[in-house]
């Protein structure tokens, strides 16, 4: 049973408008801002990058429906600044560096929270960073990638993208400099 004054509270609590300030400590990431791919942006006051969030690459590409070659950077981009336009996230730092902040966001759909990282990487248009070991740097991410690549969501649907990761690797081993 729900007493009195506890009803008009829940009224209340489900009639006010959403908060519209970020809470201490975060910002908006709002549109407006200059992405560099498809998980990093600036904005004038810094440089920013999704915790655990690797984009596709700009200049790889896959073959759509319809057999054309398309840029799959290009595709994360455009699905990141779509998430950007219709939910307004906010961020949090997490780690940073001298030239560049890694943050976690959340966007809200529905008057519900969800972790960024998570709706961008279970749409299949990113994927869960790895580490120096392969490892991936937030195993939440890992597991959502797994369930878009089960789903065959996103980029997954199309059998020639290349995971970033394999990529990367690859191109760091071929460079006897690093």
């Amino acid at each position: 049973m729900i007493r009195p004054g506890a009803a008009t509270l829940l009224i209340a609590a489900l009639c006010a408008p959403p908060a519209t300030a970020a809470p201490e400590g975060y910002f908006k990431l709002a549109p407006g801002v200059t992405l560099e791919s498809g998980e990093t942006w600036h904005d004038g006051a810094g440089r920013y990058r999704l915790f655990g969030v690797q984009s596709c690459l700009r200049g790889t590409t896959f073959t759509n429906r319809t057999g054309e070659q398309q840029d799959c950077g290009e595709a994360s981009i455009a699905v990141f600044a779509a998430f950007i336009t219709d939910t307004t996230p906010i961020c949090a730092p997490v780690v940073k560096a001298p030239e560049l902040t890694f943050v976690m966001c959340y966007a809200t759909i529905n008057r519900e929270q969800v972790d960024l990282g998570t709706l961008l990487i279970n749409n299949g248009y990113h994927f869960a960073a790895l580490d120096r070991n392969g490892l991936p740097q937030y195993m939440n991410y890992a597991v959502a990638e797994q369930l878009a690549r089960d789903n065959r969501a996103g980029l997954w649907q199309f059998p020639d993208v290349q995971h970033p990761a394999i990529l990367l690797g690859r191109a760091s081993r071929e460079r006897p400099d690093q």
